[in-house]
């Protein structure tokens, strides 16, 4: 015979709301750099916001020149995020699952773009694709093509910066994704290129979608590649960042302040909401 108290003993607590998790105390040595880090971040960013001229922003906000190259930046970075996509998820699968020799060198060469000056990376564009690089000369001897100091070499330019940034992301989504899935397709008669889209992808789309909006981010602040290889043209290859530096040696510093406003207020907004759509999902 079993007692009522051990029947009451065995049975499973009571189902119910989820007990809140205490709040911890926080260590004083991990809470003051902590705050110091938050610090460091968010001081620059409010100083801007300081020292904006909100009388005059009205004005500054409509003049051709910031819309042009806020057009310009929003249009290139969407161009080169697409262009990191199509060449670096595949880029990414093959580090993530291949087994090959040299794989090392080649993941370690495809983070060089993240540790590599920009200028330094607008250079070796230069050799590459110039109209004298080793294939900027066959492409406008034969096609007649030219990419340097053109608003697709802003894109060029760009996308080199920034596929690093989602290469990384999507490898480590790779990694981390169960596989059984994928051997269960392929046990149920499924091909590569059928379990590459209709598996894999699903499985990793918010990884995707993480270095997707990292590359953009990336990619809408480029500078130093930019300025180097496509130049600073306005209309053609000057981009916001291209916009705040001429401005600025112009001796402009509230037209600087303005146009670094407008390029930090679009990239938080457009990052808050990716990431609030897209990223927390996964």
């Amino acid at each position: 015979m079993v007692r009522t108290d051990d029947r009451d003993a065995a049975a499973p607590p009571p189902a119910g709301p989820p007990r809140r998790r205490r709040t911890q105390r926080v260590p004083v040595p991990l809470l003051l750099p902590a705050v110091a880090g938050l610090a460091f971040l968010v001081l620059p960013l409010a100083g801007l916001v300081i020292r904006a001229p909100w009388g005059a922003l009205g004005q500054r906000l409509t003049e051709p020149g910031a819309l042009t190259a806020l057009r310009l930046s929003l249009q290139t970075a969407s161009v080169a995020t697409v262009v990191c996509l199509a060449l670096g998820v595949p880029l990414a699968w093959l580090l993530a699952r291949v087994e090959f020799p040299g794989r090392r060198v080649v993941r370690a060469l495809v983070t060089v773009p993240l540790v590599l000056p920009p200028v330094v990376g607008g250079v070796a564009l230069l050799l590459v694709f110039g109209r004298r690089g080793l294939i900027g000369a066959w492409l406008d001897t034969t096609f007649g093509i030219t990419l340097p100091f053109t608003t697709v070499g802003v894109v060029v330019a760009e996308a080199f910066v920034a596929m690093p940034f989602l290469v990384i992301a999507v490898e480590g989504a790779l990694r981390g994704a169960d596989t059984r899935f994928e051997e269960a397709a392929a046990t149920l008669g499924a091909g590569r290129w059928t379990t590459f889209t209709h598996v894999t992808l699903p499985l990793v789309a918010p990884g995707i979608a993480a270095g997707a909006v990292l590359c953009w981010a990336r990619a809408l602040g480029e500078f130093g590649a930019t300025i180097t290889f496509a130049g600073n043209y306005p209309g053609i290859t000057q981009t916001m960042p291209l916009a705040v530096y001429q401005t600025m040696e112009g001796g402009d510093l509230s037209g600087a302040v303005v146009l670094s406003l407008i390029l930090l207020t679009v990239s938080v907004t457009i990052l808050a909401a990716l990431r609030d759509k897209w990223i927390t999902s996964g």
